[in-house]
């Protein structure tokens, strides 16, 4: 791996966290990203972005790591044991936005490079990211664009690319003790080398450059929706949801931990309020019970 190659991703980061950072606070008549630098002992670091108590954003954070090491920790090796005693380089953006209005949903979004290597033998690198959406309150338009959106990021490089990390999304942002999807999927995927480094940057980067294209659109037609007592409380109910996915599933917030990252960066991906009860059931003909019927297990969106 040249030298000049991790620089380039490295470069586009950077600028997509800027990118995404200013397109989010246009949204926000006053609220504004606040910056943390932050460096890690071992070695590398980070820049977390973080927007909190806004007129529309309740908190969302959009961070930027890249951090080296001796050892890949136990989440990157369990499925490849052949990385085992290499060193490393991870790279990545990664954001989750929480609104402040229940119809508005909590999305997220990641793009990532890793880079494993060891003497005498030829280096390792891949590829991985992609979006998804988590609505308390959906609308089958917003959830068709969504979608639409993430097929465009993939139609360059293949008819076949979008079906697969539509799938893939599905079945990673998966509860399997709840037997529910985390909200209505988009595009995930990893290991992607395949298609050599030129091609395999160039998708990493569409995925991250339509996630605002997927994302903002949404966020302005739902943010103003009139709401009540009983939608924030169904939104702070299933934002429990999302803490369960994160803390008992995420391989992100696995590998932030384990490989020695800011514990406060890693963690800026809960929502800063969530509730749960006790064997709560949805009221029969009501609109939760649409989430639960219609939107939380995979279904073909765009009928491909």
């Amino acid at each position: 791996m040249k030298g000049d190659e991790i620089s380039i991703v490295k470069n586009y980061l950077l600028t997509l966290q800027d990118n995404i950072c200013a397109a989010l606070e246009t949204q926000e008549p006053n609220a504004r990203f606040q910056e943390d630098l932050w460096e890690r002992p071992e070695a590398g670091g980070g820049r977390t972005r973080v927007l909190t108590q806004g007129q529309v954003i309740e908190q969302g954070g959009v961070n930027f790591s890249h951090v080296s090491g001796y050892n890949l920790p136990p989440s990157a090796t369990a499925k490849r044991p052949e990385l085992a005693n290499r060193q490393f380089q991870a790279m990545g953006v990664s954001l989750v936005i929480h609104p402040n209005n229940p119809y508005a949903p909590t999305s997220h979004a990641n793009v990532r490079f890793f880079i494993a290597e060891q003497a005498g033998a030829p280096t390792i690198w891949w590829f991985g990211g992609g979006f998804d959406l988590t609505p308390y309150y959906p609308f089958k338009e917003d959830v068709l664009h969504w979608h639409r959106v993430a097929r465009d990021a993939c139609e360059p490089f293949g008819t076949e690319v979008y079906p697969m990390y539509k799938k893939w999304c599905d079945e990673y942002f998966y509860l399997k003790h709840r037997n529910e999807t985390r909200g209505v999927g988009g595009l995930f995927f990893d290991d992607l080398n395949e298609w050599g480094f030129e091609q395999s940057f160039a998708f990493m980067q569409s995925v991250g450059n339509h996630y605002l294209d997927a994302y903002l659109p949404i966020i302005e037609k739902r943010k103003n929706t009139p709401y009540g007592e009983r939608e924030r409380d169904f939104q702070l109910y299933r934002r429990g949801r999302y803490v369960e996915f994160n803390l008992v599933y995420d391989r992100g917030t696995l590998f932030g931990l384990q490989s020695g990252g800011r514990t406060e960066s890693i963690l800026m991906s809960m929502p800063p309020l969530a509730q749960w009860r006790y064997n709560w059931q949805p009221e029969a003909g009501s609109p939760e019970e649409v989430l639960y019927q219609e939107y939380l297990q995979p279904q073909n969106w765009l009928g491909l």
